[in-house]
């Protein structure tokens, strides 16, 4: 049978990633807070008719590199982020021979629930180990 993933995690594997994947996404979430104010102020500045170059653009660009950087350590562990603000990550796993996602938020201790591919957060259900 033919997979859409070439990676699989065990509930084990998943979570043992917990607690760096904790520190990746609040690193991007506090990113994402500095760009969103460095890009109003840039947004400002432009309108206005100002020179945006400087301290401002090259701490934009640090920042955009430190993102990248980051969602790219993901994207090598075919961990897949759903939604950065709830830190919603899923992870591609088999269940009874069948693709499905095993399914975390940050504000969870564990790894506890799972989905198919195609139902998303919505059609999370409990693990039955």
């Amino acid at each position: 049978m033919a997979h859409q993933f070439t990676k699989h995690y065990t509930v084990d594997e998943a979570r043992a990633l917990i607690p760096q994947l904790r520190e990746w996404i609040e690193q991007v979430q506090l990113i994402r807070t500095r760009l969103d104010k460095q890009d109003d102020r840039l947004g400002q500045l432009l309108s206005a008719g100002n020179d945006c170059g400087g301290p401002l653009v090259n701490d934009w660009l640090r920042n955009v590199s430190a993102l990248r950087k980051i969602l790219y350590k993901f994207q090598e562990l075919e961990i897949q982020v759903k939604d950065i603000n709830r830190g919603l990550v899923d992870f591609p796993a088999l269940k009874g021979g069948r693709e499905v996602f095993l399914c975390w938020e940050m504000d969870e201790d564990d790894v506890e629930y799972w989905h198919d591919l195609d139902t998303g957060y919505a059609g999370r259900e409990k693990l039955d180990e």
